[in-house]
C-alpha cells in the first residue's frame, strides 16, 4: 500500500516514491536486520562506524605487526557476480547459497595474486524489497566471507521495480586484499617441470548456467527430482545449488607457510573458459602446461549436462571447470609437501600436469573422449 501524503491545494494527490513501488522504510528495516550479519565477518581490523556512508577497515590493527608481514604492500581489487545462477534459486526459492557463490568468485580470483582477502561488499538489485529473501542472500554473503577469512564492511540494495520482473534479483560483489610486492605471483616465474596441482571443484560453481537452463528446458529436467546418475540422494536442484567452493583459506595459510621460499611459480582460478582459458593466463610465452585429463574424476553433474543437452566435449570443457576449481603450479621438489598441506586443509588435490618448454598453451592429452 502506498505511503498516505499530503494533498495539493488542488485536491490531487501529489506522487511519492512508494507511489512508484520503491520503498524506503522497507529498506531501511532490512539494512536494520542485517547488522549481526556483518558483524560476525569482522576482526580486530574493521573500524565500527555506525551511520557511516562508508565501511572503514586498517590495513593491520597492530601497525608493528603490519610492519613486519608488509615491507611493501600492495592493494590487489576485484568485483564479480553470481550470474543467470540466480535464476535457479529463484526458482527454488532457495537464496542462501549464492551469496556464497558471490564471495566465492571474487576471493577466488583475489588469491590467485597471492593475496589475502582483507574486505567484501556486496551489491543486490531487486523488483522490491522481501525482507526473508533479501536476509537470506546476505546470511550467505556473511558466510562466504567467514569461509574466506575477509570482512563484510557494507553493501547496497537497490530496488528498481521497473527494471527487474516481479522476484528477479541479481548480484554483484566487490572484494579488497593486500599482497607483499615481491610474494605477488608472476607467470615469468614459470618454469619447465614446475608440477600443476588442481584442487577438486564443488560442482558447477558460478559459471555456465545460462547451458545449464538451456540444458534443463530441452530435455525437460525437473529440479526437484532425484537422478541415479548423479549417485547422490540429493535432488538436480541441489546439486546445482551447491556453492562455489572458496579456497582462500587454504590458500593464504599455504603461502603464509612459506615466508621466504617461492615455491608457488603460478595460479589460477578455473571459471568460465575451463582449464584452456584460464590457467594459460599463469603462463608466459615459453612454456606450456601439459594436463593430463585422466588424472581426476569428472563429477557425475557434467556427464548428466552433457548427455541431456548432447554437448561435445569441447563445449564442456570451454564452459564448465570439469571437476577442477583451482590449480597451483608449484616447484617440483616441493609438490609433494604441499599436497600434504592441502589436504590438512580440507583440499582434495590432484597431480593433473607439468610445465614444459613451449608458448604459453594449455595441452590436453589423454582426453575422455
Amino acid at each position: 500500500m502506498a505511503a498516505k501524503t499530503k494533498r495539493s491545494s488542488t485536491g490531487s494527490k501529489g506522487l511519492t516514491y512508494a507511489d512508484s513501488g520503491v520503498s524506503i522504510a522497507a529498506g531501511d528495516r532490512f539494512v536494520g536486520s542485517i547488522g549481526s550479519l556483518l558483524r560476525r565477518t569482522h576482526g580486530q581490523r574493521v573500524i565500527d562506524n555506525p551511520g557511516g556512508f562508508a565501511g572503514l577497515l586498517r590495513l593491520d590493527y597492530n601497525e608493528q605487526l603490519f610492519k613486519h608481514n608488509y615491507k611493501d604492500p600492495v592493494l590487489v581489487a576485484c568485483a564479480d557476480g553470481v550470474g543467470t545462477k540466480v535464476h535457479l534459486a529463484i526458482e527454488m526459492n532457495k537464496h542462501d547459497t549464492v551469496g556464497i557463490d558471490l564471495v566465492a568468485m571474487n576471493v577466488n580470483d583475489l588469491i590467485v595474486q597471492g593475496a589475502e582477502p582483507l574486505l567484501f561488499l556486496d551489491y543486490i538489485a531487486v523488483h522490491a524489497v522481501d525482507q526473508q529473501v533479501l536476509y537470506d542472500i546476505v546470511k550467505g554473503i556473511s558466510d562466504g566471507c567467514k569461509l574466506a577469512g575477509c570482512a563484510l564492511i557494507g553493501g547496497e540494495t537497490a530496488e528498481m521495480n521497473d527494471l527487474y520482473q516481479e522476484n528477479d534479483y541479481d548480484l554483484a560483489g566487490f572484494s579488497v586484499g593486500v599482497v607483499e610486492l615481491k610474494k605477488a605471483t608472476n607467470p615469468l616465474r614459470v618454469e619447465p617441470d614446475d608440477i600443476v596441482i588442481g584442487l577438486e571443484s564443488s560442482g558447477v560453481h558460478s559459471n555456465g548456467y545460462s547451458l545449464v537452463r538451456k540444458v534443463l528446458k530441452h530435455a525437460k529436467l525437473k529440479l526437484d527430482k532425484v537422478y541415479p546418475e548423479l549417485e547422490t540422494d540429493r535432488t538436480l536442484g541441489e546439486v546445482l545449488l551447491e556453492p562455489t567452493r572458496i579456497y582462500a583459506d587454504s590458500i593464504v595459510k599455504l603461502l603464509r607457510s612459506y615466508k621466504v621460499k617461492k615455491i608457488i611459480s603460478g595460479m589460477a582460478h578455473i571459471t568460465g573458459g575451463g582449464m584452456e582459458g584460464n590457467l594459460n593466463r599463469s603462463l608466459h610465452d615459453g612454456v606450456d602446461a601439459v594436463i593430463d585429463e585422466r588424472s581426476w574424476e569428472v563429477p557425475p553433474i557434467f556427464d548428466l549436462l552433457q548427455k541431456h543437452g548432447n554437448i561435445e566435449e569441447a563445449e564442456m570443457r570451454q564452459v564448465f571447470n570439469m571437476g577442477i576449481g583451482y590449480c597451483l603450479i608449484v616447484r617440483p621438489s616441493f609438490a609433494d609437501a604441499v599436497i600434504r598441506r592441502l589436504e590438512k586443509s580440507g583440499e582434495k588435490p590432484h597431480v593433473v600436469g607439468i610445465i614444459k618448454a613451449g608458448s604459453g598453451k594449455v595441452k590436453i592429452k589423454n582426453r575422455r573422449k
